[in-house]
């Protein structure tokens, strides 16, 4: 056999040797993935049958469990899942979605760890153990905690001192952080005035016994910003920007503008001077850093050396300046696209004027501005 010939059998030996090995490898590879998969199924299926069940079928002890009125499926399973009453909120809302369930009514239940998710559910449509508000309290748009406080102490037995000292409250502030995907560690950042500034949501409140702790209250106010600023989180990110910046931008045109027109073009405003590096050169942030109501803002003003204070320094200030309405948020998300870099309040006829350039700028103020 010539030389050739062994060299040809010997490299086809190896290479048979080769596919061999493989196929072995590949056959291995794909058996430790289908075990893997049966593996993941039977557990995601073990997973949410568990879920599905009784949080403990031997308990039948009852306890309250307050439904606000206007609440989401996720708010109800959220507050289901605290009150140990279901497993998890997540599967909680795909089974609902999935029986297509709905016109949930809001009230304070007696529901027990024993109850099945079929019971808790026509226990919610049925409502029979809804009762009246006892304390129903609205917080306006454009307030600041200080204010809310204020407004507390005089529909519950909370003193005012007593709820801005809890919402200060560092260990408080931290643990509301950690169950609060809305709350980040930038309101407790350097400089911030009172850590839960817009965060505690513009809305009416009902309460079902007489006297709510500031926890209750808070918790509740927080509940509502987290349901309503959820809905807008694709668009701080198309937007570049966190929560805690967006909410700092909607307080803003909510302290400039009552329509949503105006609070469109005043956000693109502020990003049009945000993106060439122009303070914001908003009154609001001045008063709001100088801690006391100004009917008119002077050039002594200005110079409060604050964070908050944006004729002073550019980009957003350290933090909300107070709360807001839902369409001041969505005009900061949705801002109306102009080359606008400046506008001014009349006080002639109280309406908005914009304009591209300084110079049109100062001779809309002559005309407008008494």
């Amino acid at each position: 056999m010539s030389t050739s010939n062994k060299d040809y059998k010997k490299k086809k030996k190896a290479q048979y040797e080769e596919a061999r090995t493989v196929r072995k490898i590949v056959l291995l590879v794909l058996t430790i993935a289908i075990v893997i998969i049966a593996a993941v199924g039977f557990s995601g299926y073990f997973y949410v049958k568990s879920a599905l069940e009784p949080v403990d079928s031997s308990n039948d002890k009852t306890k309250k469990v307050e439904i606000p009125l206007g609440s989401t499926v996720s708010t109800i399973a959220s507050t289901l899942e605290q009150a140990d009453i279901i497993k998890n909120d997540t599967v909680f809302r795909y089974y609902v979605k999935f029986k297509n369930e709905q016109d949930f009514k809001a009230g304070e239940y007696e529901l027990s760890p024993s109850m099945t998710m079929d019971e808790i559910i026509n226990h919610l449509k049925t409502g029979t153990v809804q009762e009246e508000p006892v304390i129903t309290v609205t917080i306006p748009e454009g307030k600041t905690v200080e204010e809310i406080a204020n407004i507390y102490s005089k529909r519950t037995s909370i003193s005012e001192e007593e709820f801005l000292e809890k919402v200060n409250n560092q260990d408080y502030v931290k643990k509301l952080i950690n169950r609060y995907t809305v709350l980040s560690d930038n309101i407790l950042q350097e400089g911030i005035k009172v850590p839960l500034e817009g965060y505690l949501f513009a809305a009416t409140y009902n309460f079902y016994k007489k006297d709510p702790t500031v926890e209750q209250i808070v918790e509740k106010m927080l509940d509502k910003t987290e349901e309503v600023a959820v809905q807008y989180k694709d668009q701080f990110e198309q937007y570049n920007l966190s929560t805690h910046e967006a909410l700092t931008m909607a307080s803003l045109v909510e302290n400039e503008a009552t329509t949503y027109d105006d609070r469109q073009k005043i956000a693109g405003v502020f990003y049009n001077r945000l993106d060439k590096g122009m303070p914001l050169q908003t009154d609001p942030t001045v008063i709001y850093a100088l801690g006391e109501h100004k009917e008119k803002v002077n050039y002594d003003h200005l110079e409060v050396d604050s964070p908050y204070n944006t004729y002073k320094y550019t980009d957003l200030p350290v933090g909300p300046i107070s709360n807001f309405a839902e369409n001041s948020l969505k005009a900061a998300v949705n801002p109306y696209e102009s080359d606008n870099l400046y506008f001014l309040a009349s006080s002639v006829d109280g309406n908005i004027y914009y304009s591209k350039t300084l110079e049109e700028h100062n001779r809309k103020k002559a005309e407008h501005i008494n």
